[in-house]
């Protein structure tokens, strides 16, 4: 919640400060919808498909081992009245060690989920960031928010969404 009021105050800081130095000039922000955007990217559903098809076989293995842990508590939890002492504690042993193999390799393939989607889609974030950057400076724009990422905006002026300008800019970049 801080974190959310802090980014608002900063924008305020800075649409505040860029009024009061250009007040007779045209406004120096400019507002850009990424999500909207890189949807709209040129090879982005391309990326995307392809990281799903590499990544489906490591999704598949969470699912297993999902199940077999599902399925020893189960079986736990239906033999745990009649089993011994000692039994129920290697059960209970058993279990933990799988619930940490799986927690393991969970975070393993995060991580390498993580690095080739960034791996993919960095090449396309580059290239709309620099079509972001050249109309920013072209317009002689001081800054420009994404408003994918700013929650709680209720309105703004639609003449300082650059939105459709870059994603025109893309297309013709193919």
């Amino acid at each position: 919640m801080k974190r959310k009021w802090a980014l608002w105050a900063l924008i305020l800081v800075v649409a505040t400060g860029v009024a009061a130095t250009n007040r007779q000039s045209a406004p120096t922000i400019g507002l850009v919808n990424l999500e909207m955007i890189m949807q709209q990217t040129p090879g982005y559903a391309e990326a995307l498909q392809a990281f799903e098809e590499e990544f489906q076989p490591f999704e598949d293995e969470i699912q297993a081992m999902i199940q077999r842990r599902d399925s020893m508590i189960q079986e736990y939890e239906r033999q745990q009245v009649v089993l011994s002492p000692t039994s129920r504690q290697e059960k209970e042993t058993e279990i933990r060690d799988l619930q940490q193999r799986f927690e393991q390799r969970a975070q393993e393939l995060q991580s390498r989920s993580q690095a080739r989607e960034r791996e993919l889609v960095a090449p396309l974030e580059q290239r709309v960031q620099a079509i972001i950057e050249g109309i920013r400076a072209e317009r002689n724009l001081g800054i420009v928010f994404d408003l994918a990422s700013i929650q709680g905006v209720a309105a703004f002026d639609r003449a300082l969404d650059l939105t459709p300008l870059v994603v025109q800019r893309l297309q013709q970049s193919q």
